[in-house]
């Protein structure tokens, strides 16, 4: 059996980490990706790189074959103001990992993971700022998730777990929650809420004008993931023998403003803030609990949000100069 590595949707953000990730231990890679290979997150020198629609279940074979392990970042999604107003596209990405199954069963992989989101668990639990943190075990059913995206990724979690039951592949579920970093989208109305934050605020900075607008009143919490702990996370998960979905997300939830006053302070400004009550805001609360992660791999993301925001903001900060 080759030991190629499949990483689909290694065009994307989280994608592309892992893959650089599997080339720096040595791994032979293939990376595909929807989006021409020159807009990558990541350029991935050394994977044999593909743009294939893994919609359909052709291009699928084409990139499972030859592979024995296949990891799934592959789908149409991004920030609130995305999945929001384009349920339907979000829900046709179940093709994608339907398709990459099968495909991945009629090529004889021995491994399959699947790249899920806190966006799974129950909205009733949700729906207050000073949110309990969510719980693998307890807080997804009866199913209640984020329309569209939500539930997409909540079908997708079953697939896996039937085609380990059925044909014997071992699936490994993450369950992302808000993960940002250097290299990640940070305009275009994909990108999500660190990203979207420390580039109006480094817009304001360059320009002067130092009023930015927050969606809705900023009090909404959560708790954001830095990359390169996802990235560990996710290769240590897919290492392991646990075939039950884990949270891979920080437990330091803050609300928007006070994320807002962290991204501020980063940039040596004070800012204005104009609330738009009328924006997508998604749930009320959202906090990630690492009690399981931390009792079957033995370890969690630590990166603190500060540390982690100071390396976003000075990395889009260069960008908006460029694009300015």
């Amino acid at each position: 059996m080759s030991e190629m590595i499949l990483v689909a949707g290694g065009g994307g953000f989280i994608g592309g980490a892992v893959a650089q990730s599997l080339l720096d231990d040595g791994h032979e890679v293939r990376v595909v990706d929807l989006a021409p290979i020159d807009k990558w997150h990541r350029p991935l020198p050394g994977a044999d790189r593909r743009q294939l629609d893994l919609q359909l279940l052709d291009a699928c074979q084409e990139a499972a074959e030859g592979c024995s392990q296949i990891y799934n970042f592959a789908c149409d999604m991004g920030g609130m103001g995305f999945i929001e107003l384009n349920k339907a596209l979000c829900m046709l990405s179940s093709l994608i990992n339907t398709h990459l199954l099968v495909a991945g069963r009629n090529a004889g992989i021995e491994r399959f993971f699947y790249a899920s989101t806190a966006c799974v668990y129950r909205d009733d639990l949700q729906s207050h700022t000073e949110v309990i943190a969510l719980r693998e075990e307890t807080d997804v059913y009866p199913a209640m998730p984020e329309d569209g995206y939500g539930w997409e990724k909540l079908f997708g979690e079953r697939m896996c777990r039937h085609f380990q039951e059925d044909f014997g592949i071992q699936a490994r579920v993450a369950r992302y929650h808000n993960v940002y970093g250097p290299n990640g989208t940070w305009d275009g109305g994909r990108e999500k809420a660190p990203a979207a934050i420390c580039r109006k605020i480094a817009l304001a900075a360059v320009t002067g004008d130092h009023e930015i607008e927050v969606w809705g009143d900023g009090e909404q919490t959560r708790s954001f993931t830095f990359i390169d702990d996802a990235a560990v996370g996710t290769r240590m998960l897919m290492e392991s023998d646990v075939d039950e979905p884990l949270n891979i997300g920080s437990s330091e939830m803050v609300s928007i403003n006070e994320l807002i006053d962290i991204v501020a302070e980063r940039a040596g400004i004070e800012v204005t803030r104009r609330h738009d009550l009328s924006a997508p805001q998604g749930v009320r609360g959202r906090n990630s609990d690492n009690t399981l992660i931390e009792k079957r791999l033995g370890w969690s993301p630590s990166t603190p949000l500060r540390e982690g925001i100071a390396k976003t903001y000075d990395w889009i900060l260069e960008q908006v100069k460029a694009a300015q």
